[in-house]
């Protein structure tokens, strides 16, 4: 069965970095766009970033653009959030996903066909 482990969130303070991994398993990785969503308290799903199967591709919402890096390494089925110069508005709880339809949009979370559990990130002031 298809599973997507997300790892790496913690409490940091505000200026501080995060890496969270997503580990997947049971599925044809390669095939898979990813995507890093999140999901504050009292607010709606939305994507941070997200990455094309071959890793070239790469989105990302305005708010994390210039700190948020994402990446992939399909040998090690992992897909990684490197967040930089974190802020108190980036609190949520981060969710790891895959999408196998190319024609999809990458920041449309019904287009995702695999979810993780989220791991919580909190940002201090």
């Amino acid at each position: 069965q298809v599973q997507l482990v997300e790892s790496g969130g913690g409490l940091v303070q505000a200026g501080g970095s995060l890496r969270l991994s997503c580990e997947a398993s049971g599925l044809t990785f390669g095939i898979y766009a990813m995507g890093w969503f999140r999901q504050a308290p009292g607010k709606e799903r939305d994507v941070a970033a997200a990455i094309s199967r071959s890793g070239i591709g790469t989105y990302y919402t305005d708010s994390v653009k210039g700190r948020f890096t994402i990446s992939r390494d399909n040998a090690k089925n992992t897909v990684y959030l490197q967040m930089n110069n974190l802020k108190p508005e980036d609190t949520a709880v981060y969710y790891c996903a895959a999408k196998r339809l190319t024609v999809a949009a990458w920041e449309t979370p019904s287009s995702y066909d695999y979810w993780g559990q989220g791991t919580q990130v909190t940002v201090s002031s």
